[in-house]
């Protein structure tokens, strides 16, 4: 590509709008633009790191034996109402009408289309096991659209569709894939962890995330350093420590706490650790008012909860919610209390603790489990710091992850509501078991971004860079300078090293300053020694200046291809 004639720019300031490095980074370089919150166009640059990343992937789907096809973005919404997840998506699903009055969605996922079409092919068990996947636009109507590409309303995912006759075949296409995205991973050299996570809307009996770590990511990956325990905040398990049971338990009493409606000013008036009290959390259920009561110093997981209560919305209560039972906002505590109670594991171990009396300006001391009714327990809070691992023992470890690759064993969720089965060896009907899998694609370049930056701009790695190289020519003007450009520059794409030239009208300080933006691997610049034929040759990774012949620099660009 040569700059001077083509669809090339960048911009000087910071981007005002775009609340990540990576959103900004592209945004001033060149690659996307915003037209609204959370829909870009994808640039000519843009464009070309997509098509090298969804390349990479391609490459490692179709040696694992999956068929790539191409499914419709504009649904039926009856597809959706068989699966029974139309009114599921809730908000986050686009939905219209055509001209005929039929209800039609922008798809959000796509795993009904990809049922609907297994049942064009599957009669028997001798039809399975296949693997289909495509690159397709997805669309979802984010509430909080932000971080750039990362949480976006219009977006390019890879997913593909696995369908075998049993559990133990579905093991193994989930294996291929999760194979398929590690080699995908690795070979763009994205630091990631591989975490248990929340099966949600998708359903099924295991989900896992690849979470590219960075410090902006929405999700928190929780980890241990002894062991191979990895796992999103929304599902780690909270490994209870056993406490002294030989220790006294006292009698409740009832004490004055006025004006402490939170559970940390209650801790401070009382001159008390924080661990030794009980907070309430008055919820919204479906539509019901259900009282949690969690160690002070945790917070709710809502995730957690909704599993345990196989309820689908979550939400805080409103006072007319909470006037029709007995509960006591602020003051809340589950003694004698006409709704329904729900307490944390941890809770059962604690002694002698503080909680609401259910009276405004009141609390009791020296609480027990004993003194509580509740109707339910189990763990329905997050693991926080100096929580155990579940699984050695060792004290867990948090960061900060981009999911940008997910996995899921749904089982014959799908295959039920759809209706897609197969004869088995005895003539009987079974339905097929499916797994989904899916890589964010813009996702994936924002997480590139955020790994591989610095204060100029953006550092591409080699295989996933728009172009290798970028030759600059010092004096536009010069036409010895212009000569050797261009002839190195038809060399190098010759070869196969696709190479920018920038043969503008600029200042060299322009053009340097561009060339480290835009983050291409390898920069050559013609200048002052072009009629000796020596030339600068950089790397984008590192700050050292060789002079070289032409010779040297095809064969450096050539080792490295």
């Amino acid at each position: 590509m040569k700059l001077k004639n083509a669809y090339f720019y960048t911009l000087r300031e910071d981007v005002k709008d775009e609340d990540s490095d990576s959103g900004n980074l592209l945004v001033k370089a060149g690659y996307i633009k915003k037209t609204s919150a959370g829909i870009y166009m994808m640039l000519p640059l843009g464009l070309k790191v997509q098509n090298n990343i969804e390349n990479i992937i391609r490459k490692h789907m179709n040696e694992s034996g999956a068929q790539e096809v191409r499914m419709p973005g504009l649904i039926a919404a009856s597809y959706y109402e068989d699966s029974g997840r139309l009114n599921g998506f809730g908000q986050d699903m686009f939905r219209l009408k055509d001209r005929s009055n039929k209800d039609m969605v922008l798809g959000p996922t796509h795993e009904e289309l990809f049922a609907y079409a297994a049942k064009s092919k599957i009669r028997s068990y001798k039809d399975m096991p296949f693997n289909l996947y495509q690159f397709q636009t997805k669309y979802r109507d984010e509430p909080r659209a932000r971080f750039g590409l990362v949480r976006v309303k219009e977006f390019v995912m890879k997913d593909a569709y696995t369908f075998d006759v049993d559990e133990k075949g579905l093991d193994i296409a989930y294996q291929k894939m999760f194979d398929a995205y590690k080699k995908s991973f690795d070979e763009m050299g994205i630091n990631y962890r591989i975490v248990k996570a929340n099966t949600g809307v998708m359903g099924g009996s295991l989900s896992e995330e690849f979470q590219a770590i960075a410090p902006l990511g929405e999700d928190t990956v929780v980890y241990c350093d002894d062991c191979s325990y990895s796992s999103n905040l929304e599902v780690s398990e909270v490994k209870i420590v056993p406490v002294d049971n030989k220790v006294e338990r006292l009698a409740k009493q009832e004490v004055e706490t006025l004006n402490c409606e939170n559970i940390e000013k209650v801790a401070e008036f009382l001159n008390i650790d924080i661990n030794n009290t009980v907070k309430a959390l008055l919820m919204n259920v479906d539509g019901e008012l259900v009282a949690f009561f969690i160690n002070g110093s945790r917070e709710l997981n809502e995730s957690k909860v909704l599993k345990l209560l196989n309820a689908k919305e979550i939400n805080f209560a409103d006072d007319e919610l909470i006037n029709k039972s007995n509960a006591v906002a602020g003051y809340c505590g589950p003694i004698d209390l006409n709704c329904k109670v729900v307490i944390d594991n941890e809770v059962l171990q604690m002694n002698n603790f503080v909680i609401g009396a259910n009276k405004k300006g009141y609390h009791y001391i020296n609480s027990n489990i004993e003194d509580i009714k509740y109707d339910l327990v189990g763990d329905i809070v997050n693991v926080k710091d100096g929580d155990l691992c579940p699984v050695c023992g060792k004290p867990l470890k948090f960061t900060k992850g981009i999911e940008i690759g997910n996995t899921f064993k749904l089982g014959t969720k799908y295959s039920k509501a759809m209706n897609l089965q197969y004869a088995d060896e005895t003539n009987q009907l079974q339905d097929v078991w499916m797994g989904s899998y899916g890589i964010g694609i813009g996702r994936t370049m924002a997480a590139i971004v955020e790994q591989n930056h610095d204060d100029k701009g953006i550092i591409w790695p080699e295989n996933i860079a728009p172009y290798k190289a970028i030759i600059l020519i010092m004096s536009s003007k010069d036409e010895l300078q212009n000569q050797i450009a261009n002839e190195l520059y038809d060399e190098l794409n010759s070869l196969g090293i696709e190479t920018i030239l920038d043969d503008r009208d600029e200042r060299p300080g322009v053009k340097f300053n561009d060339s480290e933006l835009i983050g291409i691997p390898y920069r050559i610049t013609i200048g002052k020694k072009a009629n000796e034929g020596i030339f600068e040759f950089k790397a984008r990774n590192n700050d050292e200046v060789l002079e070289l012949n032409k010779e040297e620099i095809i064969n450096k660009l050539k080792k490295n291809a």
